[in-house]
């Protein structure tokens, strides 16, 4: 039987896009202006911010946040996680840090709070922790733990829109947080990426980064004013603060994801209750089903092996392909990162063996597509399919 099941679907929907035509007939400017300015607003509300600046990805927002970070903190460690998104890891690694790595918790996939307390030192600038695929990743002996020592948090939310920790968003914790609205997410500009924080130096340095560095693109005229007066010789309307980039975004994204985010919290509830059918329906000997749901807003179905089987595996990657159900091996990034390339120059051989949970969800972990209009019927058929995988 075929399921014909993408990774996801109609995640930019028809209604979008009238919408979208709607702006366009209307000759408007196409670069950032004034959408881009609303939706920054309404995002930013809607998570529970003061602040939110709209870029070209999420990668982008992982880019300028480690940049500011930089500028304000210097060097050091950045402790990160062994699953996540390459661009996590590469910003670190791009603004000079030392990244420092953890092992997951196998109930949420995120970093292992107590192996991340544990490599806390005087050297460390930042926790970057991601809500990998719409779990929550914070636990309160954390957030004590960095607040004691003075640690800020950095949020990768951009797998996690809509996830909570003790009914507060994930990404309003953190000094900064980032977020992604890459087509397969929870919503979407096409491209796109959100920063944010309740920090008004960030929010002020984040939108200079954002537009190659230029002072005249911060907001309060102080912070203007003073560049003017140490700079004399030089054209107000071009003074550049920070060795910077061009990741501004567009009023297209902007029209798409002010309307997006008008279902977002209605799409996320559908989304809560087709994971928790497929948990409630697959093998639970064959198949983990123990992961922790408390705030979760899955933008995916996390399928891991029970036990290490390759020969299983295989058979249930035949059985997926079969039935044109599309998958990614190895969970979020595809799996450990300190197997990848471009780490191995920064770390000892065969350091990856160190971090066994991580280690089985590179061979045995799969995500599967989850979207609002997914019917009932069809995850019933997926976890039969599964389930009678010998």
């Amino acid at each position: 039987m075929k399921l014909d099941w993408p990774l996801m679907k109609n995640n930019i929907t028809k209604e979008d896009l009238d919408v979208l035509i709607k702006f366009l007939k209307g000759s408007p400017r196409l670069t950032q202006s004034d959408n881009v300015q609303a939706f920054e607003m309404e995002w930013s509300k809607w998570l529970g911010v003061n602040y939110s600046v709209f870029i070209n990805s999420g990668a982008s927002a992982n880019l300028l946040t480690m940049a500011a970070l930089k500028h304000l903190y210097g060097g050091g460690e950045v402790i990160v996680p062994t699953l996540t998104w390459v661009s996590d890891i590469a910003s670190v690694l791009q603004n000079g840090f030392t990244p420092v790595f953890v092992d997951i918790n196998p109930h949420h996939l995120g970093m292992n709070d107590k192996q991340v307390i544990s490599k806390l030192s005087d050297k460390t600038k930042a926790v970057f922790l991601t809500h990998v695929q719409g779990f929550n990743g914070l636990t309160d002996r954390l957030i004590t733990a960095l607040k004691e020592k003075n640690i800020p948090l950095i949020e990768d939310a951009c797998e996690s829109h809509g996830a909570t920790f003790k009914g507060k968003k994930v990404g309003s914790f953190g000094l900064i947080s980032d977020f992604s609205f890459y087509f397969a997410h929870h919503m979407s500009t096409i491209e796109g990426g959100m920063v944010c924080t309740n920090n008004e130096n960030i929010y002020e340095i984040i939108r200079m980064l954002r537009s190659h560095g230029m002072v005249r693109e911060a907001s309060k005229d102080s912070i203007k004013k003073k560049y003017i007066k140490e700079h004399p010789d030089l054209n107000p309307d071009f003074i550049f603060a920070y060795p910077a980039y061009n990741v501004r975004s567009t009023e297209i994204g902007a029209v798409l994801g002010r309307n997006q985010l008008k279902h977002l919290d209605e799409n996320n509830t559908k989304r809560r209750r087709n994971f928790e059918i497929f948990l409630d329906n697959i093998d639970a000997k064959k198949y983990r089903t123990d992961f922790d749901l408390e705030g979760s807003s899955n933008y995916a179905f996390n399928l891991i092996i029970k036990k290490p089987d390759p020969k299983f595996r295989d058979r249930v990657e035949v059985a997926l392909h079969d039935a044109a159900v599309e998958f990614r091996r190895g969970s979020s990034g595809g799996g450990n990162q300190l197997r990848q390339p471009y780490l191995r120059p920064f770390i000892a051989d065969k350091e990856w063996e160190k971090y066994p949970e991580i280690e089985h969800v590179h061979f045995y972990g799969y995500y599967i597509g989850n979207y609002p209009d997914l019917e009932e019927s069809k995850i019933f058929s997926l976890c039969d399919l599964l389930n009678n995988v010998m």
